[in-house]
């Protein structure tokens, strides 16, 4: 299974990140050519190398009409008092207005838009505003939108079927803002990271930004210990500050034993529970990362009718996966089996129909078209299920 890990033992901000996977493009100019031909207002992306202690890696720069904003720094620098007026007061409307309009896949547009929606309702929490009113700070400049469109565009070439990262680094200390000194991580980064593993250290500043935090959780299917895997690529996405371990984002690309493999299947009965609540859960489950989740009919003692809730989940995944089961579910314990799978090597394509772009996952000589690619075309278009997959070659 092609795998992607991603490092992030000082931190992540959404330049490290894009400059760590563009590392693993072997057409980085296209990469360029595109992120500058999108037509964001007097944005610039450049790339050129930079050494952190001794290791040579990529730095990407993005400017606004030549200008590197101060307050864009995404590693570990967001002095927001620096913000320049036409920047201050951008909603998430406008930001998801000038994504929609981008000249991307859709599927890029809307990974963008939700990593918007991600750092929207943290600061909505943060700052006790509905989100419609969260103006955005460091996130809200054009620059900003580069790196966010940049990594979910980098995610949609590289294509891989799998994506971990590791426990992340936040930095300590205080982290100078608009509003005067904030605890790091900030308020907004700490939210973001929710359900993550995270941890501090002697290294003062705010290593990990609500940019990459949002990137982090929109992409990374589980977080912890790199997986066994034949690795093929490096990346080294270098941020700008010098510390006194190699401030980057590292990459690995590479693949997963797709045979034979472990995983841990979690299981836990019911009896005490809507048939609501108990979708609700396998909803959270799968959000989480679990790779499957699913319901038997059971009876249960005193003749009781219940059900028995199973979750599907990588090794790395299991105590995370317990702990949402014990929370979103009435149960006082949870069952765990290590299982062995066999699967099949798969790959992702995207087709283009008259409804639009529709991802097709191909595995064996089988292919199968992504559900909520047809059905959002189904939506849009008025027309049934079967129509939409009619016109896929």
């Amino acid at each position: 299974m092609k795998t992607l890990y991603l490092e992030c033992n000082m931190g992540a901000a959404g330049d490290m990140l894009m400059a760590a996977l563009l590392e693993l493009l072997p057409d980085r100019q296209r990469f360029l050519d595109t992120m500058n031909g999108l037509g964001l207002p007097g944005v610039e992306v450049t790339a050129a190398p930079a050494v952190r202690c001794g290791i040579t890696g990529t730095h990407v720069t993005v400017t606004v009409h030549g200008v590197e904003e101060d307050e864009h720094l995404h590693d570990h620098d967001h002095d927001q008092e620096h913000h320049h007026h036409h920047h201050a007061h951008t909603s998430l409307a406008e930001i998801a207005h000038v994504i929609d309009h981008l000249d991307l896949p859709r599927n890029v547009r809307d990974n963008a838009k939700a990593v918007y929606g991600r750092i929207a309702a943290a600061e909505s929490q943060v700052h006790g505003r509905p989100v419609e009113e969260v103006h955005f700070h460091e996130v809200g400049a054009w620059d900003a939108v580069a790196d966010v469109v940049g990594v979910c565009l980098l995610m949609d070439w590289l294509a891989p079927e799998r994506i971990v990262a590791s426990p992340v680094h936040v930095g300590s200390g205080q982290v100078k803002c608009a509003h005067g000194l904030l605890p790091v991580p900030a308020p907004a980064t700490a939210l973001l990271l929710k359900d993550v593993p995270i941890y501090g250290g002697r290294i003062r500043g705010e290593l990990c930004t609500p940019t990459g935090a949002a990137l982090l959780t929109q992409f990374a299917g589980s977080f912890g210990p790199m997986p066994v895997m034949t690795v093929e690529q490096t990346g080294y996405g270098m941020g700008t500050k010098e510390f006194e371990s190699a401030n980057c984002v590292r990459a690995f690309l590479g693949r997963t034993r797709e045979t034979g493999d472990e995983i841990r299947e979690l299981s836990c009965n019911l009896d005490d529970m809507t048939p609501e609540a108990v979708g609700f859960a396998q909803e959270v489950l799968l959000e989480a990362g679990a790779l499957d989740v699913f319901t038997t009919a059971i009876g249960m003692k005193k003749s009781r009718p219940g059900v028995l809730l199973t979750c599907l989940c990588r090794p790395e995944d299991e105590e995370r996966m317990a702990e949402l089961l014990l929370r979103h579910t009435t149960t006082l314990g949870v069952r765990v089996h290590t299982c062995r799978r066999y699967t099949l090597s798969r790959t992702m394509e995207t087709v283009e129909t008259k409804y639009g772009p529709i991802r097709v996952k191909h595995a064996g000589g089988k292919s199968k078209a992504e559900y909520e690619d047809i059905a959002q075309a189904a939506r849009k278009y008025n027309v049934p299920l079967a129509e939409v997959l009619r016109e896929i070659p």
